[in-house]
């Protein structure tokens, strides 16, 4: 297992999260026959070498980043470039062969690792959750420093049919703020995104009356602002008065975010809140040895969680036609899932750390990886 030679900052109340989970993880080296119980660099990085390229969700950019600046710290002969083209680019790029592995907010269906299968890889897909964020609902308006929303009021908000910030509804929710009649301009990506499909998935489970479209990765309602990746929505948000978005929390910036409501509190978005969402999630495929996509129930939120959350995977083969290619690309995405890398995103990006569960399931998904 990777460890930083450097010593470790104060833990952050994120990363004491972390420590309180079981990392499964932490063993996944073993698997290759190497020993991580020492705690020492002289595990899977240090052994990886050669180039590897990903791509895809750019939700994960701060997380991925520093995942690269720490793996090749201690895995100086291993190279690691990640691009963030969105969710579905990378789905795209892996699917055809052009990229070793993606990071994607849309877990790849059936089809799409079937595709993979024919194209790029030359075994099976494996797929597991590596990064858990909230999805913070942002907004533009000056003199309104806290903002208070229910899912109904937010699906309408985003259809267009509340169009002005004084509207009754959203003041019903906000007693005693002032409200200006401000016009209300949503903003959505105008790429394939899988942090729109994970957004407009709270509103259909949440709002289903209000919300009637299928979840997708392609934004379903013209008529307001669109902007490609996380950076274009959070910069046309805050370029103009009035203006609401959906973005990773972590990648905001001094946009302000609503408290959203889950029963009957309004929670304010936070690592901690998010993280408690994966405890009711459920697997896909509990029989699948390679997928381990879950369902999230954002519709029926408990007490103190935060439901506007996205799930983001890692994405890879089973078999690849290099070796070292194997083996880079396990030894990285194992550190992704370590205790060491889950508290290193948390840090950077304001991320949730893997449950006992989820981690457990990336170091049986790692397994499948062929190194020889």
């Amino acid at each position: 297992m990777i460890r930083s030679t450097r010593s470790r900052k104060v833990l952050t109340a994120t990363a004491a999260l972390a420590l309180s989970f079981s990392m499964a993880a932490c063993g996944a080296g073993n698997e290759g026959g190497n020993d991580s119980t020492s705690g020492s660099s002289e595990g899977e990085g240090s052994s990886a070498v050669g180039s590897i390229k990903g791509a895809g969700a750019s939700s994960m950019e701060k997380a991925q980043n520093e995942w690269i600046a720490k793996f090749t710290e201690e895995a100086p002969d291993a190279t690691v470039e990640y691009a963030p083209d969105g969710s579905g680019t990378g789905r795209e790029k892996f699917i055809n062969g052009a990229v070793d592995f993606a990071g994607t907010d849309s877990a790849m269906d059936d089809e799409e690792m079937a595709s993979a299968k024919d194209k790029g890889c030359t075994g099976e897909t494996i797929q597991f959750p590596v990064y858990v964020s909230p999805i913070a609902v942002a907004y533009n308006l000056k003199g309104v420093d806290s903002l208070n929303l229910s899912a109904d009021v937010i699906a309408d908000i985003f259809s267009g049919k509340i169009k002005t910030w004084d509207d009754p509804a959203i003041a019903k929710e906000n007693e005693g703020v002032e409200l200006p009649d401000t016009k209300i301009t949503p903003v959505n990506r105008s790429d394939e995104s899988g942090t729109s499909k994970n957004f407009s998935s709270y509103l259909a489970e949440a709002a289903p009356e209000n919300w009637k479209h299928e979840p997708e990765d392609v934004w379903p309602i013209k008529g307001g602002e669109a902007a490609k990746g996380t950076s274009g929505v959070v910069d046309t948000i805050g370029a103009g008065e009035g203006n609401i978005g959906y973005a990773d929390a972590s990648q905001i910036g001094d946009l302000k975010a609503a408290k959203i409501k889950a029963g009957e509190e309004y929670i304010e978005y936070s690592p901690e809140a998010a993280a408690k969402i994966l405890e009711s999630a459920k697997r896909v495929d509990e029989a699948s040895k390679t997928n381990y996509a879950v369902k999230l129930d954002r519709g029926n939120a408990g007490e103190g969680v935060y439901p506007v959350v996205l799930v983001s995977y890692a994405v890879a083969c089973t078999d690849y036609k290099d070796p070292e290619v194997a083996g880079t690309v396990k030894s990285y995405l194992e550190y992704a899932v370590s205790e060491d890398g889950q508290a290193a995103a948390s840090e950077a990006a304001g991320s949730a750390p893997l449950s006992e569960t989820a981690s457990k399931n990336a170091t049986d998904a790692l397994g499948q990886i062929k190194t020889d």
